[in-house]
């Protein structure tokens, strides 16, 4: 009987899917919720054939010298910034993503964002339980109305249509960027440059991966071209924009608000945003819903074990 492939995976997944995958191979799990050391993770993946990795987990030139037997590499995300796809690829390694199953949940999240920030609900529920809140108000905590105003949509992939669909609900009028003029546009939207989309937009939501033309792309050139009334909402990847450019516009309220779900050097987030009300910080939830997890966490061991087993992989980048 021929010896059963070896996969390294990197963070505990849900037991239905670490179930079919021990159905086909040796699984070398790191059974926690935590980053798995790097020392750990270059010694453990010498001889696997398979990596099935999280987007904390770099997949660089060093790790691949590692890998002695590796075929494939399945990240557990849309983004795979974490690896480097070239080196992989030189090397006859199979790398793979997994678009789609995550769309709609980090549109929502997106969403969420956009009315939490524009609506003041986080700094509301802070003040109420500060013990800050002494009644109703005519002028009291007021945000900003949608219906009529712009979404700016940065990166009209999948993330960026579905967006752009839940905010044709609420009113509003939707712009957007690409970065490859010649894809086909879109209906019922309006193509811009993107600073021209900055200047004319009331909510400016990112959805660009994360590569050399991206990263800082949002910095406090791009930052002053915006409307002093106009909010940022970032749920592409903390990088492509500048933390700390950023706090200075919200501080001096050269825009109105941001809502951050990433961050530049996740988990720690730029000291200089914390104490500041005007922005909302949340811990990297755009696909966290117990369906999209499983989901993507089902479709990277799928593409694993059709690497292995000779078949197309599903969701190759």
């Amino acid at each position: 009987m021929a010896d059963r492939p070896g996969v390294l995976v990197t963070r505990r997944l849900p037991a239905s899917v670490l179930d079919w995958l021990r159905a086909h191979c040796d699984i070398d799990l790191h059974d926690a919720d935590t980053d798995l050391p790097r020392s750990e993770l270059l010694r453990r993946v010498a001889g696997k054939q398979g990596l099935l990795a999280m987007l904390v987990d770099v997949v660089d030139a060093e790790l691949l010298a590692h890998a002695d037997r590796l075929r494939v590499v399945a990240n557990v995300a849309v983004g795979y910034n974490n690896i480097d796809v070239a080196a992989a690829r030189a090397r006859g390694i199979v790398v793979t993503n997994t678009p789609d199953v995550l769309t709609d949940a980090t549109a929502d999240i997106a969403w969420a964002l956009i009315l939490d920030i524009t609506r003041r609900v986080s700094e509301g529920d802070r003040l109420v339980r500060a013990g800050g809140w002494k009644g109703w108000g005519l002028e009291f905590m007021l945000g900003t109305s949608l219906a009529g105003k712009q979404l700016g949509i940065v990166g009209m992939g999948r993330i960026g249509r579905a967006v752009a669909a839940r905010g044709r609900v609420f009113g509003m009028r939707i712009a957007y960027w690409q970065r490859d003029p010649s894809r086909p546009g879109e209906p019922d939207a309006t193509p811009l440059s993107l600073e021209r989309l900055l200047e004319t937009s009331d909510v400016v939501s990112l959805h660009v991966p994360l590569n050399g033309q991206t990263r800082h792309l949002i910095d406090a050139a791009a930052l002053a071209r915006m409307k002093p009334t106009a909010y940022l909402v970032n749920t592409a990847r903390g990088p492509v924009v500048d933390e700390a450019a950023l706090a200075v516009a919200l501080r001096e309220r050269r825009i109105a608000g941001a809502a951050l779900d990433v961050f530049e050097r996740e988990p720690d987030v730029h000291p200089a945003l914390l104490s500041l009300e005007n922005v909302l910080l949340v811990p990297h939830l755009g696909s966290a819903t117990r369906e999209t997890r499983t989901a993507m966490a089902d479709l990277a061991a799928r593409n694993i074990i059709a690497v292995l087993t000779g078949a197309a992989p599903l969701t190759p980048v």
